[in-house]
């Protein structure tokens, strides 16, 4: 029984993943910066594990152990990210400069970025529909439970593409913000919300999506006006 599940979901994965490179073009009008579905992200990334494979087995140990090992602060911190992403998450890397209503223009420039990010993200996260491990391992629940999937992590994909558009803003800051874009990921793994696997996957995919945005003509204007803004409030607070 287990061999005819295996066949018929690697058949119907098969089915859909040609399907869903069909309506690609349809589905780039919801971003900005990013054209045509490129990056697609069912291309780009492998498939998560299997159900019942050992590599969901091991992926699921995995985050069993860290959840156990973590510390109640590391908790507190991890679950107060669970709403989503913010780009003021990176206001201790970056300094006081970078708050809400500091910089309109770059805040808007970044909203957009994160955005086109999202987009990208959900569907992937439709297509591959993998459980996440609270749902698989009932013991590992904390908190209000998704109803989104698992693969690849939102927070990962999300932070790590704006964390890689801000280090380009603030290159003296590049190191911290980069690390903070890896600890909020890793944070979902923490409180058992995603595999270690769905991070690294969003890690990658963060990458392509700024590769391929900062093609795109309206990203150069946009990072251009948001340098010269963040030029000038560094000069005027000097």
């Amino acid at each position: 029984m287990k061999k005819i599940y295996l066949k018929f979901t690697r058949r119907f994965a098969s089915v859909l993943f040609l399907f869903a490179l069909a309506v690609a073009p349809l589905r780039a009008a919801q971003t900005v910066y990013l054209t045509d579905g490129q990056p697609h992200a069912l291309a780009l990334l492998a498939p998560p594990p299997l159900p019942y494979s050992a590599e969901q087995k091991y992926d699921l140990a995995e985050v069993i152990s860290v959840h156990a090992a973590c510390a109640s602060n590391e908790i507190a911190a991890a679950m107060s990210e669970d709403k989503g992403v913010s780009m003021f998450y990176f206001t201790p890397a970056i300094g006081k400069i970078f708050q809400p209503g500091n910089l309109p223009r770059t805040q808007a420039f970044l909203e957009r970025v994160h955005s086109d990010a999202q987009s990208v993200v959900n569907q992937a996260k439709n297509y591959w529909q993998r459980p996440r491990p609270y749902v698989v391992d009932p013991d590992l629940a904390t908190g209000k439970q998704l109803r989104s999937f698992s693969y690849p992590s939102g927070h990962s994909t999300e932070s790590m593409a704006l964390a890689l558009v801000l280090a380009d803003l603030f290159p003296d800051q590049r190191e911290p913000i980069l690390a903070e874009a890896r600890e909020i990921g890793w944070h979902r793994v923490e409180i058992a919300r995603h595999y270690p696997m769905d991070i690294v996957a969003g890690r990658v995919l963060a990458q392509a999506l700024v590769r391929d945005m900062k093609r795109n003509p309206q990203f150069k204007k946009d990072f251009a006006e948001a340098q010269a803004e963040i030029a000038a409030a560094q000069t005027a607070k000097n």
